[in-house]
Parts: C-alpha cells; sequence; structure tokens
C-alpha cells in the first residue's frame, strides 16, 4: 500500500463485525447481509452471501482446484447499517446513557434515533483462554509470595 492510500484509511470504525448493512453502490444494490469480516487495512468488508464472484483456483498439494464462487470484499463507503426499527439504512452515531455507558445509535434522515445494538459475535473468543498453565507461565506460589514489607522496609534494594 503507498502512502496516499494508508492516508484515506479510516480512522474511526463504526461497522463492526456481525452488523447488519445494506449494500447501496454496486452489483447487489438494495440487498442486506451480515458482515463476516472487516478488512480495516484496506478499508473494506465481506457481507456474507454478497458480492460473489468467480475464482479460477488452480489444482496444487492438498487441495484441488476448478473455479468456485467466493464472497469479494466491498468497500466500506458502499454499506450503511441497517436501522433496526424502520429497516432503512442510516449513519452511525455515538451517545452516552445516564449510566454512563457508550452506545450506537441510529441517525440521519429519516432514521428512528434508537440504539443500535452491539452484535452477540464480539462476545464470542474466537481463541479459548487456557485454563491450564503452560510451560512459561509463572507459578501460583511465586506469585503470592510477599516479597516486600512497607513498614519494616524488608524487600528494598541496598541502594
Amino acid at each position: 500500500m503507498g502512502w496516499k492510500a494508508a492516508e484515506k484509511l479510516v480512522r474511526h470504525w463504526k461497522i463492526l463485525r456481525g452488523d447488519n448493512v445494506m449494500i447501496i453502490r454496486g452489483k447487489d444494490k438494495g440487498e442486506t447481509g451480515l458482515i463476516k469480516r472487516v478488512i480495516r487495512s484496506q478499508n473494506r468488508v465481506i457481507v456474507d452471501g454478497k458480492n460473489l464472484v468467480k475464482k479460477h483456483i488452480k489444482q496444487g498439494e492438498g487441495h484441488e482446484g476448478g473455479i468456485f464462487t467466493v464472497e469479494a470484499p466491498i468497500h466500506v463507503s458502499n454499506i450503511q447499517v441497517v436501522d433496526p426499527v424502520t429497516g432503512k439504512p442510516c449513519k452511525v452515531g455515538t451517545r452516552y446513557l445516564e449510566d454512563g455507558t457508550k452506545v450506537r445509535v441510529s441517525r440521519g434522515i429519516g432514521a428512528s434515533g434508537s440504539i443500535i445494538p452491539r452484535p452477540e459475535i464480539l462476545k464470542i473468543r474466537t481463541t479459548p483462554r487456557p485454563t491450564a498453565a503452560g510451560p512459561k507461565d509463572t507459578p501460583m506460589d511465586l506469585v503470592l509470595e510477599k516479597t516486600y514489607d512497607a513498614k519494616s522496609g524488608k524487600g528494598m534494594p541496598d541502594l
């Protein structure tokens, strides 16, 4: 990527994986779908089952060749989040509720101003946290060992 392209990267993403979006330009204009993947380095997203293209793949070791239908990335400027109340495309803004939590809201012409919920898929970890201690983990007895006492000054280095 050249420096001109890097200048135009979206800095504050308002579209998340799992959002329900409508395609506003291109061959699938007017269709809705869920975002499968966000490619921030290219300002593009992959929408589930949309923008399908034929890909010719050469046969190699371990896989078969042929012509496959795959989802191509769509530029982020060609999609908009669907308003959960009206079902129309809208812009995304942020608001703070009375209790201080930050939420996304629909805004723009014809938008209801309702809260856009955070997608459930983001709450699921892609790689689960390890439950057993690994070879590089510090043992619990060393972690819980008290090495400094503030009252007596025990544990302070001799300067």
